[in-house]
């Protein structure tokens, strides 16, 4: 499949990729006065971190923010009628920009809620299936981090369902390889049994 990209989806891409570098986490907890992410619990500013040590509020804008900076870009270039192909690099592009910004050292978090926020622009179908995904497994296993590794890998079956563009399934199942590997500590402390359950303290 041969996938032409013009001038104006390359500045839609670069603009995809600078709003995700805007970290929600450094950016929140600057704006209440809270301590930098980056210096707290496990260092990752992302919004499981904020709530060990700032709380459910700071969580929840942290987290809104991060889904809004997979979203709003999807949805813009959806608006303006780009192609498939197009809204799927733009939503990586974005995703890409959280977990390397630009604005902070390339340093960002992990990906999860941005990820999110990507699929619900290419479908609400798909953004309901996938955190469906995450609160039926958190429900059953508590643990944040298990409950994004499964709800992330079914992510490209609904893609394909949903969305059926083979760069779309492509780029997110890419998506959820890079995810796999920003999680992989997580995955050790969850194979010796040491990671967290949600909501309580520590640096996993």
């Amino acid at each position: 499949m041969e996938i032409q990209i013009t001038a104006l989806d390359l500045v839609l891409i670069v603009i995809a990729y600078l709003l995700g570098s805007l970290s929600s986490a450094i950016i929140v907890c600057k704006m209440m006065r809270l301590p930098d992410p980056r210096g707290e619990g496990s260092g990752n500013p992302g919004a499981t971190n904020v709530l060990r040590f700032a709380g459910k509020k700071a969580a929840a804008i942290t987290l809104a923010g991060d889904m809004l900076k997979g979203l709003i870009p999807v949805l813009i270039v959806k608006y303006m009628g780009m192609s498939n192909p197009v809204i799927a690099v733009v939503g990586f592009a974005a995703f890409i920009g959280h977990l390397y910004p630009i604005f902070f050292q390339f340093k960002g978090g992990k990906g999860v809620a941005t990820m999110l926020g990507v699929m619900i622009g290419f479908s609400w179908w798909i953004g309901l299936a996938t955190a469906g995904s995450w609160l039926f497994m958190a429900k059953i296993v508590k643990i944040s981090s298990l409950s994004a590794l499964v709800a992330t890998a079914l992510a490209p079956l609904y893609v394909w369902y949903w969305f059926n563009d083979p760069v779309a399934i492509g780029l997110t199942i890419a998506m959820t390889v890079i995810l796999f590997w920003r999680h992989r500590s997580n995955i050790k402390n969850l194979v010796k049994g040491t990671e967290n359950a949600i909501g309580t303290g520590g640096t996993k």
